[in-house]
């Protein structure tokens, strides 16, 4: 079997989300059953792209992540497009056997066995800025399938009807630990990111949420932003 691959890059630290900060090689998949409005990761997302894309067997992966890492194991994060789509079940089982840890980020609309194996699931639904619906039948087959695996929620936030959709989504979920983290409406790779709007962005996140007592978000940015703008391969 081979696995449509974007790009393989790293180690650099985990950007968002409930590993932000950690030292991480990212896999990003090629290909997405989503085409949200604001994507920032197009070249892994659009059938355009797909001449770019590499075919490579599970090995080949891992191998690639072994060079990268220097063969010292650490977390590796599957991200996309939608990896759910496809099957890294090989790859884990053969980074798992080396000591790597895996975590996976996907918006939750294909359920996985896999997810089971990962030391972290996170999902993220997208909220009405991104033009997508979600099914929320296959976002509780994704939360079953992860098993006794960490699963958390991450949601994109733009503007305030996001705001208020995942507070009805988090009351929906109340057991899932839950990351908000201001969009950034500036996806081109090839401009630069002015990063006082992004940090007025995540201001304004945080007077909507624990400025009027909703305390149980972890309210955080989108750190590679801040650092590298829509930079591939950071």
């Amino acid at each position: 079997m081979t696995l449509r691959i974007a790009e393989i890059f790293g180690p650099t630290i985990q950007g968002e989300g409930a590993l932000i900060g950690q030292p991480t090689v990212f896999i990003r998949a090629g290909g997405c059953d989503y085409r949200c409005s604001w994507c920032d990761s197009l070249h892994a997302v659009d059938s355009r792209y797909r001449h770019e894309w590499q075919a490579m067997a599970p090995e080949a992966v891992m191998a690639e992540v072994e060079r990268l890492s220097a063969g010292q194991p650490l977390t590796v994060s599957i991200s996309g497009g939608n990896p759910a789509i496809q099957d890294f079940a090989p790859v884990i089982a053969l980074g798992k056997a080396r000591g790597y840890r895996f975590a996976c980020e996907t918006q939750g609309s294909v359920a996985r066995d896999w997810f089971a194996d990962l030391s972290l699931l996170v999902l993220s639904p997208k909220p009405p800025s991104s033009g997508q619906e979600v099914d929320w039948s296959a976002f509780d087959a994704c939360l079953a399938a992860a098993g006794a695996a960490d699963a958390v929620m991450k949601i994109v936030i733009f503007d305030q009807a996001d705001l208020d959709w995942a507070r009805a989504t988090a009351a929906r979920y109340p057991r899932l630990r839950l990351y908000l983290q201001p969009g950034n409406p500036e996806t081109d790779p090839e401009r630069p990111v002015d990063p006082q709007p992004l940090a007025d962005r995540l201001l304004w996140l945080v007077d909507e949420t624990v400025g009027k007592g909703w305390l149980s978000p972890i309210i955080l940015p989108q750190l590679h932003v801040f650092i590298w703008g829509n930079r591939r391969g950071v």
